[in-house]
């Protein structure tokens, strides 16, 4: 006789069986969801700020007017499985190696702060993604500004062509690259090694040619002019050829003033005295200038100015003239110093747009340079290259001026790796001395 039937049993195992196959679709869906409600949130927080009112948030890298391309909701959205998981991850996420660009750290330069009693801060634009230097935020806006007039287009043969001492080549090289375009860089023969070297690297053509002056077609940023013109002009060679024009063209200066200067007053919430920089082509100085004096007034732009460079006297006597330009005085035809990347005997107009902004300026030795360079190193474990040094010699010399409890903000440009041959060639390998006093550093007369 077979065992009795378990009613209640056999029926709850019926109903599980046809549960499970009933709603297996939906379990997935359920785990998702549960998945997407208690994952933690990729944003970042906002910066925090001491002062109510005006003070500006830094930008989302992924969503920067200057540094990528926005992305909406709609275009993270995926389907299926995959789809939930790729959304929910999606806003810690950057859009390729512009993402990388702005939103550079402020850093307190401790042995600089502690010895002149002022809070001296260097904005490290070294750690910018692309070019690894301020001019990624120029050679991104240039190069976007020119797909917004229709002068650029990606993957059509348009090579992007400019005159550079190096830094702002090596960010339009890596740019091009990342954008469909390619690059054509005219520079001096007599820079370091180590930035012609790198642009060939990125895929750059590049023309090392003699320094001449800017009234010659031969001069490197009218041969780079000249190419572009003949690009677009042939019937022959593909796409066209587009002159970046970093000296003059606004997208230049446009770069600072919407990334790097609310990005400065943001991190200080608001509180800063002084802002010192040096001109290559004047967009830093004057971008981050034109927005720090609308919202603080009495700020004061201090230039930071190499030996043998004219705009020292531009802004302190409206002259653009130097002891060294005097017949058979100068070693080369741009500016007789050591320094690159800072320093001009000609006006342009990225300086010339923020020049009333410029309160006063300073000039620092090739001695001085070098020996900030090295204290910076012995000091902070700071490797920066000739320009940021310079920039860090002006700052003490404003510090000793103004005495201490002030904020000073500065740029540490690039790294010394983009030096060795030249400048930190000259400067000399650190030892192991702790005893430097920055008396032996920064001369005491301006």
């Amino acid at each position: 006789m077979p065992p009795p039937l378990h009613l209640p049993t056999t029926l709850a195992f019926l109903a599980g069986i046809l549960l499970t196959l009933g709603f297996k679709d939906l379990y997935p869906d359920l785990e998702r969801r549960f998945r997407r409600r208690w994952r933690p949130s990729a944003t970042l927080p906002a910066p925090s700020t001491s002062r109510a009112g005006d003070v500006v948030d830094l930008q989302d890298r992924t969503r920067s007017s200057i540094g990528g391309n926005e992305s909406s909701k709609d275009d993270a959205q995926g389907n299926g499985e995959g789809g939930e998981e790729f959304r929910s991850r999606g806003d810690g996420i950057g859009n390729g190696i512009e993402s990388t660009i702005g939103n550079t750290p402020l850093i307190r330069i401790r042995s600089l702060s502690e010895a002149t009693g002022c809070e001296i801060l260097g904005k490290a634009e070294f750690l910018n993604g692309a070019g690894q230097s301020p001019k990624d935020r120029v050679a991104l806006n240039v190069i976007n500004t020119a797909e917004e007039q229709g002068l650029l287009r990606p993957n059509s043969g348009d090579v992007i062509y400019e005159g550079t001492v190096g830094s702002t080549g090596i960010s339009l090289a890596t740019l091009c690259r990342a954008k469909g375009y390619m690059a054509h860089i005219c520079m001096p023969s007599d820079q370091s090694t180590e930035k012609s070297s790198l642009l060939l690297r990125l895929g750059a053509t590049v023309e090392r040619v003699a320094p001449a002056p800017i009234v010659d077609p031969a001069h490197f940023v009218n041969r780079a002019r000249s190419l572009a013109a003949a690009h677009t002009a042939s019937p022959i060679i593909t796409g066209r050829g587009f002159f970046a024009d970093q000296f003059e063209t606004p997208a230049n200066w446009i770069a600072h003033f919407a990334g790097t200067g609310p990005e400065i007053y943001a991190q200080c919430s608001g509180h800063l005295d002084a802002f010192v920089a040096g001109a290559g082509t004047g967009g830093t100085i004057t971008g981050v200038a034109k927005f720090l004096k609308s919202k603080l007034p009495k700020v004061r732009i201090v230039l930071a100015d190499p030996e043998g460079s004219g705009l020292y006297n531009r802004v302190k006597y409206g002259v653009m003239f130097d002891l060294k330009e005097r017949e058979g005085t100068r070693r080369r035809q741009q500016v007789d110093t050591i320094v690159e990347g800072i320093g001009l005997n000609r006006v342009t107009a990225n300086f010339e747009e923020g020049r009333e902004m410029v309160d006063d300026a300073y000039k620092v030795s090739d001695a001085e340079a070098m020996q900030m360079a090295r204290w910076l190193v012995e000091k902070d474990g700071i490797f920066i290259g000739s320009s940021s040094a310079v920039n860090c010699v002006a700052a003490v010399k404003l510090a000793r001026e103004i005495g201490p409890s002030h904020r000073i903000v500065t740029i540490l440009c690039d790294s010394g790796t983009r030096h060795l041959s030249k400048f930190w060639a000259k400067a000399g390998e650190i030892g192991g001395e702790m005893d430097m006093k920055l008396e032996d550093v920064v001369e005491r007369k301006a």
